[in-house]
């Protein structure tokens, strides 16, 4: 028996047996009106006699209705007994003498709306993920978020961003001749930008593990105060156990999560797609554990194609947002840039237009194997000579895709590749969709990186390099 049991009083016996008969009512009796039952104790515990005794009396008449008999007496002592033994156990409860859950009743939390760094896109206090096949540029795309943030620029929407530090840790790249360089040619206030690199304590130097040191990393960054950002590439560098696990991921992770939580930051995990999974769901793409994607909030994906002509295109596309809308995304491309005063060359983003489509249906425009390809120029071809002769409704075109034998949905991405335009005609059940090829395609704006000619920031000025140009001819997303 616990010290804390052992505080408990015991009940006398003629006590107990009221109670008995108590229960015995309460369960075999609907006459007993066990309510006042309740009430005699609760006034007991009040100290209010007068009322108890009021009570204990009531409580008399409901036996003497059912052909049993108790003293008033004896049913203040069961009453006084059940009120002492309520307020030991309140006292073990209010006083625990180990280990406590804290419980926090609802009516008490204040509701606050979730701010956003990047509204729909980064949120502050919150875990995201980039993830996307190898050589998209998920990291520059990272940086380009970053330079945005350290110089309060604009993001691809637009929208400006709200200025702050940026603490980046890469398991991969280079600061020296990779990460600065990058983010020098895309305008970043390198001032704001921190690299964690080792970890100095009584044993000398070591190399930083996000798997161990994010308590230090947390005490270090409260010294900055401003931190909007936290880049971790790749995230799989922070789960010190199997990635493939999702407890040992989640337990991994959760430091990251109070970090940025606390720091009132976001929190990107840079990762890859896993081989062999085109066309699957985006969130179950992401390598390892399916966790990664669950205990995101947001997800983001980077995907790109090699055309024809020896272009690439590319998208940003945002897979999966638990707090907000998801969907949707933007074009960008990878080119080198000069970096003002240095004879040195470097990458950078530049952005193109909005793109509409869940991740997976955008993902699928640029992640198609060569047979899937072949089909998309031949539907392409076929749809370049049908509406060469005019305009077609789309029902039409239907019937005659299918006596060519080329899918619907093939044919629907090779009108997006024609740059085919669309019109509707009448109303309701006489509602006709008009396709026709374009006189002359309407250019696709993207931003360029700086040059002597437009001054440091690029062409429109932008702090943070997302200047604007026009997309040559095989360009357009």
């Amino acid at each position: 028996m616990t010290a804390a049991a052992q505080t408990l009083p015991r009940r006398s016996p003629l006590a107990m047996a009221v109670s008995n008969a108590l229960n015995d009512l309460s369960l075999n009796h609907h006459a007993l009106d066990r309510s006042l039952v309740s009430k005699l104790i609760s006034q007991v515990k009040a100290g209010n006699s007068a009322k108890a005794e009021m009570l204990a009396h009531a409580v008399t008449v409901e036996f003497d209705k059912i052909g049993k008999r108790a003293a008033v007496a004896d049913v203040l002592a069961m009453a006084r007994d059940y009120a002492e033994t309520s307020r030991a156990v309140d006292r073990m409860n209010l006083a625990p003498s180990g280990p406590a859950v804290e419980l926090i009743r609802g009516d008490t939390v204040q509701m606050v709306a979730v701010r956003w760094l990047w509204d729909g896109w980064l949120a502050r206090g919150k875990l995201h993920i980039l993830a996307g096949a190898p050589s998209t540029g998920k990291t520059t795309i990272a940086l380009a978020m970053a330079a945005a943030i350290t110089t309060g620029g604009r993001w691809p929407d637009g929208d400006k961003a709200e200025a702050g530090s940026v603490l980046i840790w890469s398991g991969e790249d280079d600061p020296a001749d990779t990460l600065v360089p990058r983010l020098a040619a895309m305008g970043a206030n390198l001032s704001r930008v921190h690299f964690v690199t080792r970890v100095i304590d009584d044993k000398g130097e070591r190399t930083f593990s996000p798997a161990e040191d994010m308590p230090l990393l947390m005490a270090t960054a409260e010294r900055i105060g401003d931190v909007r950002l936290l880049i971790v590439d790749p995230i799989v560098n922070a789960v010190s156990g199997d990635s493939n696990k999702s407890n040992d991921v989640r337990r991994n992770l959760q430091p990251i999560v109070d970090l940025a939580s606390k720091l009132d930051c976001a929190a990107l995990g840079i990762s890859h797609f896993s081989k062999g999974t085109a066309g699957r769901d985006v969130v179950e793409r992401v390598t390892g554990s399916i966790a990664f994607g669950a205990l995101a909030r947001v997800v983001l994906a980077a995907g790109k194609i090699k055309e024809d002509d020896g272009t690439e295109r590319r998208l940003l596309a945002r897979a999966k947002s638990n707090l907000g809308p998801d969907g949707g995304g933007f074009g960008y491309s990878i080119e080198q840039a000069a970096i003002p005063g240095k004879s040195l060359f470097a990458s950078r983003v530049s952005w193109g237009s909005a793109l509409e489509g869940t991740a997976r249906e955008l993902l699928a425009e640029v992640e198609v194997d060569e047979e899937a390809r072949s089909e998309q120029q031949d539907a392409a071809e076929w749809l370049r000579i049908t509406l060469e002769s005019g305009p077609l409704a789309s029902r039409e075109i239907r019937i005659a895709a299918d006596e060519a034998g080329h899918a619907w949905r093939t044919v629907q991405r090779a009108m997006k590749r024609l740059g085919v335009t669309t019109e509707r005609h009448g109303f309701g059940k006489d509602t006709k969709t008009i396709w026709s090829l374009s006189v002359a395609p309407n250019p696709s704006v993207a931003p360029v990186a700086p040059d002597s000619k437009s001054g440091a920031n690029g062409a429109t000025g932008g702090a943070n390099g997302f200047a604007v140009r026009e997309l040559g001819e095989g360009e357009a997303f």
